[in-house]
């Protein structure tokens, strides 16, 4: 069986059982979080989030680049989002690049020109949680009552160490 095919049947499966096609668009729980692309990270299961919890946005690294900063926007605008959580995640692959190298990879291997890109490498995943909630806090798109918090997760215990936390205050 091919990836495509094993992808198709395990759709199909899904379908069988499928009940949540009538939730709501806004978000349950009024949340929306910006969280890295890597596999390890699930952050319904991290946060026991069910279908229909949360909007999840994710992003090399879980950075609040200009285009995640907009999908926020749109998430507390159009869908009625209050709450946004930044998870970025120890052992990241952010961590292992830098800008030059990136740059220097892709001019040598495709000929492209991409100096003028950022490509958002970590140092430390506590120093760019609070860079990231800085980042969207200070936006003159997001309104001040929309609550920011900043965790880092450990990929080896499961567990979110607090960077940035302001209390919610409903459930």
């Amino acid at each position: 069986m091919t990836l495509m095919e094993h992808l198709l049947y395990a759709n199909e499966r899904y379908g069988e059982t499928f009940r949540e096609g009538k939730l709501p668009r806004t978000p349950r729980l009024q949340l929306a979080i910006l969280t890295c692309m890597d596999s390890r990270i699930d952050p319904d299961r991290i946060l026991g989030l069910q279908e229909g919890d949360a909007h999840v946005i994710r992003n090399a690294g879980g950075r609040a680049s200009d285009d995640a900063i907009r999908s926020l926007v749109l998430s507390y605008r159009l869908l009625g989002t209050r709450y946004f959580l930044v998870i970025h995640h120890t052992d990241c692959g952010m961590t292992k690049i830098t800008n030059d190298r990136m740059r220097d990879e892709l001019l040598q291997d495709l000929g492209a020109d991409v100096s003028h890109i950022d490509f958002l490498p970590i140092t430390d995943p506590d120093e760019t949680v609070r860079a990231d909630v800085e980042a969207i806090r200070s936006s003159p798109m997001v309104r001040d009552d929309i609550r920011v918090n900043g965790f880092v997760y450990d990929v080896s215990t499961g567990l979110l160490h607090p960077v940035i936390s302001v209390s919610y205050t409903h459930l």
